[in-house]
């Protein structure tokens, strides 16, 4: 019975170690491969190159300047004083921090510069300093400084992509990096006659835009313009394809210059970066009035019999209403001093708060909050872009009434640029809403595509009936209404103006506004799409008189980049 025993656990400390055997000679095997190989290793890094940004066009946006890092090994370093003054020369660093540097033992590698110029390293070449050594690391570059810097981004000391599609695409831009392999002993002291490995580097992809740099020069300087004439706090635009969402053109201002980043103030870095167009909300005002106009249309369309006829009901002459004893009041009367009785073009002309009041409590928080979902307010756009917001939407279970009716009119509800243009968009475009892009193509160096960023189509909202009506109705606010001074002859121009009251801490901000018009061209078929925000304009701030000649600004800049002849109307 002993023997048994001895012979049990014998074969029991014998399948121990045979398991642990096993273990390390299949599983871990390239864990202990790897640790043996840094241990009579030493590594400096061969960086890659970055991949560049480029516009629709091919114009370069981001590109890279050739530089080199410099490196050391403080166990092979054999004067250190010798070295040290050398670098210290050639660097114009002190000679007690490169000495300092140069000794360290407790560090494998030790960097002593990132980016340095071609002709110091040729000179530290022509020393041949034992210990030290130089490896590429390019620099970014941007050819058009502050143009859609907020779009592109920036990249970190590493060249990492931080902010931007720089961020968003780092994975794609970044590559992979190789190493230069020194053989050493345990200490780190080259081994003599041992030859270096080299494991190459894979360069990173590059991406082309929807951007068109053209329209988004154009666009920066009407709007650049807007923010001196008008004292504002900011000036934004966005300029979309509403066919399917590309991305033309994004305007914040003010703006940096992406080759003089402040890195040394976090916080104005923070406010400058900020691509405020994705990532904050406002109050649209009557901007948001072609959402309920759209949905008033198509629910008269499908036979709703609480939907108003768009073309023949007339709303009541009253300039309020009252909802949940909260007095709604129209911003001016229309006619003489009268506000007249209208129907739903001239109450878009007009831009009456009351008349999108009635439409909103007609349709009912059911249907209404149907097609705020079906214009995905409340929810992301699906933008390639990180730090998108999905606006501020109030529960339609804790809706008050006189909150609804304020929505109707946009009021009580914070959108972003964004999510109102692609919503516009998808208004007059026949009803359909694609997830809007920056990003085109991925490609790679050779010019062959990787990666198509194809138009995805997210959903309908309304129907093509009802998107041509609503078009031929906005294409009056700018013939003969508030728009008036986006309008341009020979083109089919349609639009909406808005000002918004802001709040802070709850309550109405005094003397503070927000000035917004959004409009597309050609009105039957849209191809180019702007909004275009002024916030707080000092002085006049009807998105009438100081929103709407911005967007005529930027569309004669398209009409005459485009080279577009004029229609007959």
């Amino acid at each position: 019975m002993r023997l048994l025993a001895l012979i049990l656990a014998i074969t029991f400390i014998f399948c121990i170690f045979l398991g642990r055997f096993f273990y390390i000679q299949l599983i871990w095997q390239d864990e202990l491969h790897y640790l043996a190989i840094d241990q009579w290793t030493r590594e400096i890094p061969v960086n890659a190159g970055r991949g560049i940004i480029v516009d629709r066009n091919g114009e370069l946006l981001a590109g890279n300047r050739v530089g080199y890092g410099i490196y050391a090994r403080a166990n092979a370093v054999e004067d250190a004083p010798g070295a040290a003054q050398l670098i210290s020369d050639l660097l114009g660093e002190p000679y007690a921090k490169v000495y300092e540097k140069l000794t360290d033992r407790s560090q494998s590698e030790i960097v002593l510069s990132r980016r340095t110029a071609r002709e110091v390293v040729e000179s530290l070449a022509e020393h041949e300093v034992k210990g030290v050594y130089y490896a590429r690391s390019d620099e970014r570059v941007y050819p058009y400084g502050a143009l859609a810097s907020q779009v592109i981004g920036f990249t970190a000391y590493d060249r990492s992509g931080t902010t931007g599609v720089e961020g968003y695409y780092n994975s794609y831009l970044a590559g992979e990096n190789g190493e230069i392999l020194f053989e050493t002993d345990l200490v780190g002291v080259d081994l003599k006659g041992a030859a270096a490995g080299y494991v190459p580097a894979t360069d990173g992809l590059n991406l082309r835009l929807t951007l068109d740099y053209r329209i988004q020069a154009c666009a920066e300087e009407v709007m650049g313009r807007a923010l001196l004439e008008n004292s504002a706090k900011a000036a934004r635009a966005v300029v979309l394809d509403p066919r399917d969402f590309s991305v033309l053109a994004m305007v914040n201002l003010p703006s940096y210059d992406l080759n003089d980043i402040p890195r040394d103030d976090l916080k104005k870095l923070n406010a400058l970066s900020r691509n405020s167009l994705v990532s904050d909300v406002y109050e649209p005002g009557s901007t948001f009035k072609i959402v309920t106009a759209a949905a008033d249309i198509e629910e008269f369309l499908r036979g709703n019999p609480r939907a108003l006829d768009p073309q023949t009901h007339v709303f009541s002459s009253a300039r309020t209403r009252t909802v949940d004893g909260t007095t709604i009041r129209c911003w001016s009367d229309h006619k003489n001093g009268k506000h007249a009785n209208e129907t739903l073009a001239e109450a878009l002309n007009n831009s009456c708060n009351p008349c999108f009041v009635d439409i909103a409590l007609a349709l009912g928080k059911e249907t209404f909050y149907d097609y705020l979902a079906a214009f995905r307010f409340g929810r992301a756009t699906g933008v390639d872009f990180s730090g998108e917001s999905i606006g501020m939407l109030l529960p339609e279970a804790a809706l008050r009434d006189c909150d609804f009716a304020r929505i109707g009119f946009g009021q009580s509800i914070a959108v972003t640029p964004l999510q109102l243009a692609c919503a516009a968009a998808s208004a007059v475009n026949g009803g359909y809403y694609y997830a809007p892009r920056i990003v085109e193509e991925i490609f790679s160096e050779d010019g062959s595509v990787r990666e198509k960023i194809k138009p995805a189509l997210v959903g309908r909202t309304v129907s093509e009936a009802a998107s041509r009506l609503l078009a031929s109705m906005l294409e009056g606010v700018v013939r003969d209404g508030s728009g008036k001074k986006a309008y341009l002859e020979g083109y089919r121009v349609a639009g909406k103006t808005g000002t918004a009251q802001k709040y802070e801490n709850g309550v109405i901000a005094q003397g503070k506004y927000v000035s917004s018009f959004l409009g597309f061209f050609p009105a039957d078929s849209p191809r180019y799409l702007a909004l275009v925000i002024l916030d707080e304009p000092q002085g006049s701030y009807y998105g009438s008189t100081v929103a709407a000649p911005c967007a005529k600004e930027i569309f004669e800049g398209i009409i005459d980049i485009m080279d577009i002849p004029e229609e007959r109307v």
